[in-house]
């Protein structure tokens, strides 16, 4: 990998298979296109490089560009800008970005996606519809015909928001990357300066992704929280929802214990979900379905043998709770009406049976409003009990920087706000477990032991709060498992009735979750699970918390489908300023709909290898697979977990016919399997 300087002084950036053309500053959204630019230092292994552009004043732009034999790493700065001049983001922007099949945008919270978007699926994407362009702290650019990948991304995220903007609408594309700088307090600062950006190639997509989790792992204030061992336990969300009291957690309880016991499954966490608060931000204060209070309840919960959870969305204030009503200068305000922003409006016959039609954001640069938030996790640590803490709605802390809100204090990143919150739960709830959801996904990265990588999961196949989800993130996030913190595909789904799914489609999303190594865990009513789902559950535990491999990543081209929303009010992407003017969006299938996933070992003591093949699609589909395309090699006894079959001699290669939502579960050895066979 090579970085040049074209006779127009813009950079050019090539690797194997991928080229970046006519790279320059720009600073505010700005391009600087009257640079003058002049190479300051030139050594084979390193470059600085200082631009004077009449925008900057007396400032200047400097880019720093390391190298070595495996990589290529940027990284720039502002100095000298006049003390009045505002700084909302600086960065680089590419004119041309060659050879480029598709590109990973990487959402920025749990909930808004991750995948790769093939450039051509793009065109039937009206110019003034929203189009899947902006990205969050890396990229991965997949080049046309065959290379290798590359991956750029930035090394640190508890400062500042970093940005991979493309525009597709140009040929070839564009590509911006930016550093929200957020107004952050210059004063005393030699420079502003951004973090570290890495070049990657690989063989691999998934190679790469893992490769730049380990750069950030080690460049990490603090060490991922990574133990090896897998959280697995039942949460009341997906049977109960906001529909809890002390009574039916209770009656679950008892029923979990009883199954627990019964069949000896290794599950440690009992999660008492949303519905125990009477409003968002009151988290002290508990509805009268709890008439002992919680710590009681946890209490109850740890008797039994579970370790007691909670969960808490510490930035929420509803417009209805007695902490808005008492403090209304706690939350953050509207920039242009000097109102509280409303995060998200909850109007209609469900409202999580709350009284609040409006959420807004608790200001954590208000000492006082910071200090109740120390107070409750304090409480709920040290009072209550709660030893599992899943802290949800993560993103109404870090959504907006100072061009947009009004914070009581100024002078901070909306990340560095987020991570001061973020460090003070770690330091109340001392070594309790941790699980972000509706998080960022970077900026919690040692102090989180868990991160939810999907939206909700529900009852549906399609929809907003469906499979759909599960099936794009889970392969696009699974790398950073047990790199940055375990991941949490969301509760696997074992009844059979109250929900619109077929068993092919049951069986195909608890495997593909199961499969993962991430936390696993259901609400569902252990006593009224057929044998059938029970062995299904069984075999989930079975497995560890290595992580699973999805070797054939990216290549499958993506289309983007048009599809209208059911309601104006439908949450749509952070990056979509103009969704609710649009009633158009489109949502992104694979062309090739045939998902792999492998374990190399099914658990640390198997010496059996586990291959998930899942059709997404809605129609059937035959695939046969040669071993060595999926990272295993040679040839294997399979055993078929679903038919309870097993080969009558050694394959060479994997061949499966599967139904609309099927998925397959082959087990590999590579010596015979025995005919009483069966996998608990």
């Amino acid at each position: 990998m090579n970085m040049t300087i074209d006779r127009h002084r813009l950079l050019k950036i090539e690797a194997s298979s991928i080229t970046l053309c006519g790279g320059f500053p720009i600073v505010n959204g700005q391009p600087l296109t009257d640079f003058q630019m002049e190479i300051v230092l030139n050594e084979p292994d390193r470059q600085i490089l200082h631009y004077h552009a009449s925008a900057l004043g007396n400032g200047t732009f400097g880019l720093e560009i390391g190298r070595d034999d495996a990589q290529l790493s940027l990284r720039y700065w502002l100095e000298g800008l006049d003390a009045a001049q505002t700084l909302d983001s600086f960065g680089l922007q590419f004119k041309q970005v060659e050879n480029l099949r598709a590109y990973l945008r990487n959402g920025y919270t749990s909930w808004d996606g991750s995948n790769y978007v093939d450039v051509d699926g793009l065109i039937d994407i009206g110019l003034d519809e929203i189009r899947p362009e902006t990205g969050y702290a890396m990229t991965q650019l997949l080049p046309r015909y065959s290379g290798n990948p590359l991956l750029l991304g930035f090394d640190r995220h508890d400062r500042f928001q970093h940005i991979f903007k493309f525009d597709t609408v140009q040929c070839p594309p564009t590509l911006t990357i930016l550093t929200l700088w957020d107004r952050k307090d210059r004063t005393g600062l030699a420079r502003c300066e951004s973090e570290r950006l890495v070049m990657l190639e690989s063989e691999q997509g998934e190679e790469g992704l893992r490769q730049w989790a380990s750069v950030v792992a080690q460049s990490a204030p603090t060490p991922p929280r990574v133990k090896g061992e897998q959280i697995r336990g039942w949460c009341s969300w997906y049977n109960l929802y906001s529909n809890i009291s002390e009574e039916n957690i209770l009656e679950y309880l008892a029923g979990v214990k009883n199954v627990t016991q019964r069949e000896d499954l290794p599950l440690q966490v009992f999660l008492v979900d949303e519905g125990f608060t009477q409003e968002m931000g009151d988290w002290l204060e508990v509805k009268p379905k709890f008439p002992r209070g919680i710590k009681p309840l946890l209490d109850d919960i740890r008797e039994a043998g579970f370790v007691p959870g909670l969960w808490i969305g510490p930035f929420m204030v509803g417009n209805r709770s007695n902490l808005y009503r008492q403090h209304p200068d706690w939350v953050v305000k509207d920039r242009q009406t000097n109102s509280p922003l409303v995060q998200w409006r909850h109007v209609g016959e469900s409202r999580w049976a709350k009284l609040s039609e409006e959420y807004y954001i608790l200001d954590a640069t208000h000492p006082d409003a910071f200090e109740y938030l120390r107070q409750v996790f304090r409480t709920w640590r040290h009072e209550w009990g709660c030893e599992y803490f899943k802290t949800d709605f993560m993103h109404f802390g870090s959504d907006y920087g100072p061009d947009r809100v009004v914070w009581h204090t100024p002078g901070m990143t909306r990340i560095e706000i987020w991570r001061k919150v973020a460090e003070m739960i770690r330091e109340e709830i001392g070594d309790a477990f941790w699980l972000g959801c509706g998080c960022p996904l970077w900026p919690g990265v040692g102090l989180q032991d868990a991160m939810r990588i999907g939206n909700d999961v529900g009852v549906e196949w399609k929809g907003r709060l469906s499979a759909q989800s599960l099936l794009s993130d889970l392969a696009t996030r699974n790398y950073a498992n047990q790199i940055l913190w375990q991941i949490d595909p969301d509760c696997v789904l074992l009844r059979d009735k109250y929900h619109n799914l077929t068993d092919h489609e049951v069986h195909s999303l608890a495997l593909y979750a199961g499969m993962s190594g991430g936390i696993l865990m259901t609400s569902d009513d252990l006593q009224e699970l057929t044998d059938e789902r029970m062995r299904l559950w069984k075999f989930l535990l079975s497995m560890d918390s290595s992580p699973s491999t999805f070797p054939l990543l990216g290549r499958s081209p993506v289309h983007y489908d048009r599809i209208r929303l059911k309601t104006p009010n439908t949450p749509l992407p952070l990056d979509n300023p103009q969704s609710l003017n649009n009633p158009l969006n489109h949502e992104p299938r694979l062309l090739d709909p045939v998902i792999v996933q492998v374990r190399p070992k099914l658990n640390a003591n198997s010496n059996l290898s586990a291959i998930f093949i899942l059709n997404t699609g809605e129609f059937p589909v035959q695939r046969t697979f040669d071993p060595a395309l999926l990272g295993l090699s040679g040839s294997f006894w399979v055993y078929d977990w679903w038919q309870h079959q097993a080969s009558s001699e050694a394959a060479n290669h994997l061949s499966v016919t599967l139904d609309s939502h099927e998925g397959a579960l082959l087990l590999l050895s590579k010596e015979p399997f025995s005919e009483d066979f069966l996998v608990e």
